[in-house]
């Protein structure tokens, strides 16, 4: 339950840094320090997801002692999608800081990568740690950089973008993008999740080169390159449906539309030379693949013009939100 005595407050904060925290006893209080080294005049929030160590304590002892502004929210789901969801529905801001409590990415370029966000230049500033090759050298897990890179891949090409890390834990947001930012992914593909909606609905992202550095000795990453990985290329997927239902059902309705070619051809070569069909269940077969293939091509037209709805009634939100 969230302390009540450490709730967000009720005025605006201009900058909130959000650190989302599972058992991070051994860098939770480093990492506090040195954002509010960084901003102190920063509200820190730490967002404990079911810590069954010291994370919690020591996170407050450690605000407390800086006497900056923030606290400790408890977020009991489990998953860092989860963690994020409840710091952005709680947390009033006109900036959000997202980095991870484990002293990988380095408070001291976070005036660097907010100010793109501070002049209106950006709703999202990516911490980049690919192009300058830091996270290739420190990172010790090569599935890690292999799963990275196929996602990377395949969001460019699927959305005719030109990022280099689509996975990065470190950002900074436009109170514009938080609010109209619907979080229902639960664990480590949030970072993908985010990635995908600021594309689709053509929130400006930058990213800027940061240097990386793997986990201190002892602490150990909660990420597991399988079924992680799995679940972010399930989120595409998702998006891929929700988003691009043409590009999705359109591929399914062609899939089936050839897979009825390949049916029928033996079929309608036997009808060519004998004026006969022999192979009446392959003929069947043919059949109910080009109508499923022409359903499912009516079913991602419907879909397709939803979604285009959807993204105009979006855009009025914020035109109407900006005229406030």
């Amino acid at each position: 339950m969230q302390d009540s005595l450490n709730s967000p407050p009720a005025v605006r904060n201009d900058v909130a840094i959000v650190l989302p925290a599972y058992n991070e006893e051994l860098t939770i209080e480093a990492t506090v320090r040195d954002f509010h080294s960084a901003l102190p005049e920063a509200s820190i929030w730490v967002i404990n997801n079911r810590s069954a160590d010291r994370t919690e304590t020591i996170a407050r002892e450690t605000i407390a002692s800086l006497g900056c502004r923030g606290g400790v929210i408890n977020e009991m789901r489990p998953g860092k999608g989860n963690a994020v969801r409840r710091g952005f529905l709680e947390i009033d801001a006109d900036v959000y800081i997202l980095a991870d409590a484990d002293m990988t990415y380095p408070a001291s370029e976070v005036v660097r990568l907010m100010e793109p966000v501070v002049s209106g230049n950006a709703d999202m500033v990516v911490g980049d740690r690919h192009s300058a090759g830091h996270y290739a050298a420190e990172n010790k897990r090569a599935f890690h950089g292999f799963g990275n890179k196929i996602v990377r891949d395949l969001v460019n090409v699927l959305f005719r973008s030109k990022l280099a890390d689509i996975m990065s834990g470190y950002r900074i947001f436009s109170r514009r993008f938080v609010k109209n930012y619907p979080i229902l992914v639960e664990g480590f593909e949030i970072e993908t999740d985010m990635t995908l909606h600021a594309l689709d609905k053509r929130f400006r992202i930058i990213e800027l080169p940061v240097n990386y550095k793997d986990r201190p000795d002892g602490s150990v990453s909660k990420l597991n390159t399988f079924s992680d990985g799995l679940k972010v290329l399930f989120t595409i997927g998702n998006i891929l449906r929700y988003y691009r239902p043409m590009l999705f059902f359109g591929a399914v309705g062609c899939l089936m539309a050839l897979a009825g070619l390949l049916a029928g051809l033996p079929v309608l070569l036997e009808f060519l030379e004998y004026r006969y069909i022999l192979h009446v269940p392959l003929a069947i077969l043919a059949t109910g693949l080009e109508i499923v293939a022409a359903v499912v091509f009516a079913i991602a037209l419907l879909l397709d013009s939803i979604a285009h709805q959807d993204r105009r009634n979006f855009e009025r939100q914020l035109l109407n939100q900006d005229q406030r």
